[in-house]
Order: structure tokens, then sequence, then C-alpha cells
């Protein structure tokens, strides 16, 4: 594509010519006896850049001093990334001005979506993203691209970061399709802040010529975390991840029986980032296990051990109530409805009788799936009945409990195993913890009317908790596309500058929501859960979706501002 921009001679005495090449604007500039051309759009912010002072080989925009180079467009302040160069062609007197190839264009991106990580550059990573997602980059090789980033650069290893992209890769297909860049870059802009500021990470290598069998290095895993022997830990697992010594479920079963010797360690954290890890893993192949999984092992080693708390301890010794509670799985032969009430059940106020339940219906024949499933269920619902009296702080203690049951349950009908069936007990006991904070408890909502547009005015607005919860409710029971809803959840939370919690909640809501019969009862209160807890944390300011609007806006030409000649 090649446009007219007009006659050299009204270069030469004007210094400039402004024109557009299909509809991106473009300036040509007379600089040092020949013609440059560049885009007239600053990659910044949009602003024009032939209002800009030409000197030295470089253009410098006016309105945030941002300086680039005429022959390339590349600039020399990176917050402000490049801006596109143009082949400039004289004939006759006549400047035409055309695109210049990239035929580099995906390795180019995918540098600068590096570089926006490592600078914490939000404007550079949107860009990056969606010229990617332009060129046909698959989503799962931008989210890779993520994942070693934090997997090379966070000496403490696995955070929240690569928790909130891994869970938003799970949730893509589930956006509207306009979300998903949004989605995709909410997170990666989350887990370049999570990662800024750290020291990279050297990892340990496995050892060389030991005669170890999984078995073995299962023992000495769990003795190295038990003990807080950090490096001892990840020298263990580097040696399972080599070929042939581990086989995958036996590395799993290992992590995860290292993860529940103690109770619900980190508030739970921990065992969501182990299951979000071998989620990643499966997201990337299985190549990418040696990078990422060790990345686990220090925080595994030095977080928090709940038996060693108060609260789990008096008045009632859950923690020994854990260490002499033998649950067992039957072959998944209870019913939907009995899971149901299983969960409902679980929300008793006695900690034995919990227990009795978990018990007896595990030898009542319920399935490993279908007791984590309850406990999940059981969680959920603590969020729905979340009374607004409560402390605004306390909605992280039931978000916890639910996301910690919700990574249970995805390991588990990954890899059961019988250190799964422990932390399904972790679990429910914290469901147990979390009584109060139902009290009074919240009425689930009872309508059959509810809309898509009711629900979107309760992001606006601080406090409408119980609203959403039941225009959700009412918009599934007046048979509303579940698939809709979802979406609409989505486009909210993305759209709002949100925290970590918020991200882990909205996936492990979808997740456990398709774990039930489309339409049923449970996977409505399971979604009214995720609409009550993001009513109760929004409005915010919602920069993020305004920057990545901005990149968008960008990428069209469009004047992202009106400025007076």
């Amino acid at each position: 594509m090649e446009a007219l921009a007009g006659r050299l001679d009204d270069l030469r005495s004007q210094g400039q010519l402004v024109t557009k090449v299909g509809k991106h604007p473009v300036v040509v500039f007379w600089h040092e006896d020949r013609a440059w051309a560049i885009a007239d759009r600053c990659p910044h912010l949009g602003l024009p850049l032939h209002r800009g002072t030409v000197e030295s080989g470089m253009v410098t925009c006016h309105w945030h001093h941002a300086r680039f180079d005429l022959s390339s467009g590349c600039t020399l302040d990176p917050w402000a990334d490049d801006a596109a160069a143009y082949d400039v062609d004289i004939r006759d007197g006549d400047v035409f001005v055309s695109p210049r190839p990239d035929p580099d264009a995906k390795r180019r991106l995918g540098d600068r979506l590096e570089d926006g990580l490592e600078d914490q550059i939000t404007l550079v990573i949107a860009k990056s993203v969606l010229g990617l997602l332009d060129l046909g980059e698959p989503a799962t090789d931008i989210v890779a691209t993520g994942a070693h980033f934090a997997a090379r650069n966070r000496d403490e290893g696995w955070g929240s970061g690569l928790t909130v992209l891994t869970a938003m890769a799970n949730v893509l297909p589930r956006l509207r399709p306009e979300d998903q860049p949004l989605a995709l870059t909410q997170a990666l802009a989350f887990l370049a802040g999570d990662v800024g500021g750290h020291a990279p990470r050297f990892a340990l290598d496995p050892m060389g010529g030991a005669e170890v069998d999984a078995e073995r290095l299962t023992d000495w895993y769990r003795r190295f975390i038990d003990t807080r022997s950090g490096d001892a830990a990840e020298r263990t697992l580097a040696t399972a991840l080599v070929a042939g010594v581990a086989a995958r479920a036996e590395v799993e079963a290992m992590m995860f029986a290292a993860v529940t010797d103690h109770v619900f360690i980190d508030e739970g954290h921990t065992i969501d980032f182990t299951n979000k890890a071998f989620e990643l893993v499966d997201l990337m192949g299985e190549e990418s296990a040696p990078l990422l999984l060790p990345t686990l092992v220090h925080q595994t080693a030095s977080a928090t051990r709940h038996e060693e708390l108060s609260e789990w301890r008096h008045p009632h010794d859950l923690a020994e109530l854990i260490d002499r509670t033998e649950l067992v799985a039957g072959a998944g032969t209870l019913s939907d409805d009995e899971v149901s009430a299983l969960g409902w059940r679980l929300l008793d106020d006695d900690p034995d009788r919990v227990i009795a339940a978990l018990t007896d219906a595990g030898r009542s024949g319920a399935s490993a799936e279908q007791l984590a499933r309850a406990v999940a269920f059981a969680a959920a619902l603590r969020i729905t009945r979340f009374h607004v009296q409560n402390d605004h702080r306390d909605w992280n203690s039931v978000h916890h409990g639910f996301t910690t049951a919700n990574a249970l349950y995805q390991a588990t009908i990954r890899e059961p195993s019988p250190a799964l069936l422990r932390g399904v007990v972790h679990s429910a006991l914290k469901v147990y913890l979390d009584r109060f904070l139902n009290v009074p408890a919240a009425r689930p909502p009872a309508v059959e009317q509810g809309s898509l547009t009711g629900l979107a005015a309760c992001w606006d607005a601080q406090g409408l908790v119980d609203e959403a919860g039941r225009e959700a409710y009412g918009f599934l029971a007046g048979g509303g596309d579940p698939g809709e809803l979802v979406a609409a959840l989505g486009h909210a939370l993305v759209n709002e500058d949100a925290g970590f919690h918020w991200f882990q909640l909205y996936e492990a809501a979808v997740r456990q929501y398709e774990a039930w019969p489309e339409g049923s009862e449970e996977g409505r209160l399971i979604l009214v859960a995720f609409a009550r807890f993001l009513a109760a944390h929004t409005p915010t300011r919602r920069e993020l979706a305004r920057v990545v609007d901005i990149a968008k806006r960008l990428r069209r030409g469009d004047e992202l501002f009106a400025v007076a000649e």
C-alpha cells in the first residue's frame, strides 16, 4: 500500500508533510537533505509527532519528551515503545510513502514483550500481546513467554504472578473474544509486577550419577520439606525430573504428599500454587517441568504451617483430628444430589460431625472426585452465604477456603492420591473454621429473573453485593445462557484493576461451575459466590483497561487526542 504525501518542493520548504497510509497517520520530515517517514502517532499515548522537534536524526515528542530515531522509528526511551518507520520514494517531484516490510515481526514483538515484562511497562506488554495475536501467535505461546520470564527472574520461585497467568490461560476460551487480549495483558502485567525487584533465579542441577529410585527420592523430598531444607529438596526434585528417574504421576504424588504433610500451609496458597504449576506444565508441555516445578520448592519449605496456629489447635485440636482421620474413596456410586447434600452437611458447626460426614460418604462409595467436589461446593457456599456485616477483610478468608478446595479438586481428577485425600480433610476443616462468617448467613437468592445489564450496574457502585448475587442467580433461573454469564463476569473482572484473589476466585468459580451438570442449582450458587465477591470489591479506577484500549486504538491509527494546531 502506497500513499502520495505531497510535493517534494513543499516538503523542503515546510519541513514536513502529513498523510495517511491506509488508516494510519504518517509524517514525512525533511532533515539533513533527505526525507524520513515515521508514524505520526507517538506510540506512548498517540499524540502527534509532527508537532515535535527534529534534530540530530531524531524527533522528540513535545508532550512526554520521548525521542525516536528517524531512520528506524526505534525509541531512545523504552517506556514509550517504538514507532513504525516508513519507506519514502520520490518520483517526478512527488513524495510517496509505503509501509516498511517486517518479515521478523513475531520475533520483534516477542522481544518487546520481554522488554515490557522486564521494565513493567503495561503499554508495551499490551501492544506486544495485540500484535502477536494479530499475527496468529497462539495464546499458549504468549503465556509460555511470561512463564519462562518469571521462572528465570524471580529468585523466590513460584508466586502470585505465575498463578494469575495460569488461571487466565485456563479460562481464556470462556471469555468474549474482545476480552481475551485484555485478560492476557492483565495476567502478564500482574506477573511483571510480581517479578519486578527480585533477583534472578539460579536453579540447582540434578545429582549426576546418583543411583536412587523414585521411592527414595520421595522419602528424601518429604524429609527435606519437613525440615525446611529448601536447597536439598530442590536438588532432590531436580533429580526426580531427570528422564526415566520418576514418572509424572510419581513426581506429582511426591510433591502433594510434602504439601499435605502439614496442615493447610500458607493459607492454602501452596496447594493452589502446586496445582497451578502442574496445570501450566500440561499447557506448555512436559519438557517445561524441569523449569517450572522446582520453582515451587522454597515457597513450600518456608510456608506457614497451620498446625502451628492456635485456631487449628484450640478449642478443638483439628490437627490431631486430621491425624486420626482415615479418608478412603470408593467407586463413585453417589448421585449428584447426594454429593450436593454432603456439601451442605459439611457446613456443620461441629468438626467431628464434619469429618464423620466425609468419612461415611467415602465408605458409602463416594469417589475421590465426589468427595473433593462436595468440599469445594461447601467452600463456595461460605462465600454465597457471607454476610456483608462481616469485616471486609474476611472475604479473603472464605476466598482461601474455596480456591484451595478447587485446587485439590483439579489435582484429584488429574492424579488422585492418598495425599490429596488428606488435603480434602484439611480443606473440609477450613470450611468448618469459617463458620462464623456465615453468622448470620446471607440468604441464598431465590429470584427467577435477572439480567446481565442489571448485573453490570452492580460493579459501578460500592456495596451492591446482594444485588449482584440476585441478578446473577435470576439470570440463570430465568433461562439465561450460563456461558453468557461466565463471559459477563469475566468481562467485569478484566476491566477492573483486579487483585490476586479476584483472578483466583473467578477461575475457581468457573471450573467448579463446570464440575456440576449444566443448569444445576449448585452451579448457580457457585457463580453467585463470585458475583458477590466481585461486587464487594468494585469499582476500581480501571486504569489497566484504559491502557489496553489506548494500545488497540494506536494499532488502528485512531486519533486519541484532539490537539489544536
